[in-house]
């Protein structure tokens, strides 16, 4: 499936399309095909590390201090239930969703 990764911090040019191997849900997940995803100005900060002063160094030592500790950024979306794990009830295969990963980040992908 494509991807979106970041492998370093810098301007909208560091970010790079990829191929990567579909992921399989645990058992307690589920795996949505994303529809829609949003990039916001708190995106930009990130992929960009643009923060002053001391809070330039919490940002590297909450996401990474070289390049982003996850590479597939993004935090909301929509999208469509394509797999579940077997403990999973609320949802079944077809289900329309939207959410948001929090600091898991990985929406920037189908």
């Amino acid at each position: 499936m494509k991807t979106v990764i970041c492998t370093k911090y810098g301007p909208l040019e560091v970010l790079q399309l990829q191929e990567v191997s579909k992921p399989i849900p645990k058992d307690s997940q589920i795996l949505v095909k994303i529809v829609a995803t949003a990039i916001n100005s708190g995106d930009a900060r990130i992929r960009s590390l643009d923060v002053k002063g001391i809070f330039k160094v919490i940002m590297r030592f909450a996401l990474g201090f070289s390049k982003p500790r996850s590479l597939i950024l993004g935090t909301v979306f929509s999208g469509i239930v394509e797999s579940k794990g077997n403990k999973v009830s609320k949802f079944k295969v077809g289900d329309r969703v939207f959410g948001m990963t929090g600091f898991q980040f990985g929406t920037y992908t189908e």
